[in-house]
């Protein structure tokens, strides 16, 4: 399949520039894809390669790509090929011809499983409520990106990393370009599962906003009004009724009150807490243990 891609980049971009590189990242695959990505390096120093110490995740290994990269202009997709190389340059025409410096594929009839598609619908719209951000469901890394858009995302000291959200925190002008999508080429699922899907969606979400904070403030708010609701319906019990057990109305309006703000509260805060712990610490979110054809 690494052939492949390789091929299929070479014969799209040719037809713009011969001054292109193509860089494969492997973030640490049990398949022994760097084995391949070393045989090609070998034949062809065109092609970069970089070999992380450990599984980082893939938005982190886009981010040691895109680390090493030297263009003017980059373009990243998959390896699966289901986004094709044939529309890169469609998307560079529209970036030079429209001044966009960064277009994203917005694919039109996506070839995943009724999961991929389910988890991905659910993942936008929760992500695009919780982070504050609009998020385009079509779109994903697939596009190209002018260098100072390159340069201004790896300028970001956050340890959580998001492309999409980033590309379009940095601002500049963005387009989109309808594409079409295929079958992953060797037939398999993608390699998100549900728990990564959660994992990458609560990281980002507190990494990129506030919201969840304002979300439990409400939710505060909302098991007082509960609350006030049992007093009311208690104070009425005590009218009709009288007092049936001494204590009870009190003890149960506190426990209610106190553990509904407090665990709500206290949970959120801890989050990010424990977020602003790992970015302190400072530490590399990828390291590179490797690298073939790639200038020092």
């Amino acid at each position: 399949m690494l052939h492949a891609l390789v091929s299929r980049i070479e014969e799209s971009v040719s037809s713009l520039t011969q001054d292109y590189e193509i860089i494969l990242v492997n973030d640490c695959s049990p398949d022994h894809s760097w084995e391949g990505i070393k045989a090609i390096c070998s034949q062809n120093n065109r092609v970069k390669g970089v070999n992380l110490s450990k599984n980082y995740g893939e938005q982190y290994a886009l981010m040691a790509g895109l680390s090493v990269s030297q263009g003017d202009w980059v373009a990243i997709l998959d390896c699966d090929l289901q986004n094709r190389p044939e529309e890169l340059p469609r998307m560079y025409d529209l970036a030079i011809k429209e001044g966009f410096d960064t277009v994203f594929a917005s694919r039109q009839d996506r070839h995943d499983t009724s999961f991929r598609k389910l988890s991905s619908k659910v993942f936008n719209k929760v992500f695009s409520y919780f982070a504050d951000y609009e998020n385009e469901e079509r779109s994903a890394e697939f596009g190209v990106y002018s260098r100072k858009v390159v340069d201004a995302i790896l300028s970001m000291g956050d340890s959580i990393k998001f492309f999409p959200a980033m590309a379009k925190w940095v601002g500049f002008n963005i387009g989109y370009l309808p594409v079409v999508h295929e079958e992953r080429a060797d037939g398999s699922d993608s390699s998100y599962t549900l728990s990564k899907l959660v994992h990458l969606a609560s990281d980002t979400m507190i990494g990129f906003s506030n919201r969840p904070l304002k979300l439990t403030l409400k939710v505060g708010f909302l098991i007082v009004l509960l609350c006030m609701a049992f007093v009311i319906w208690y104070l009425v019990d005590y009218m009709i009724n009288g007092v049936v057990v001494s204590g009870f109305t009190t003890l149960v309006i506190s426990l209610w009150l106190i553990a509904g703000i407090l665990i709500s509260i206290l949970g959120m805060l801890g989050i990010y807490i424990g977020k602003i712990f790992d970015q302190v610490k400072n530490r590399p979110v990828f390291i590179i243990k490797e690298t073939i054809n790639v200038d020092k």
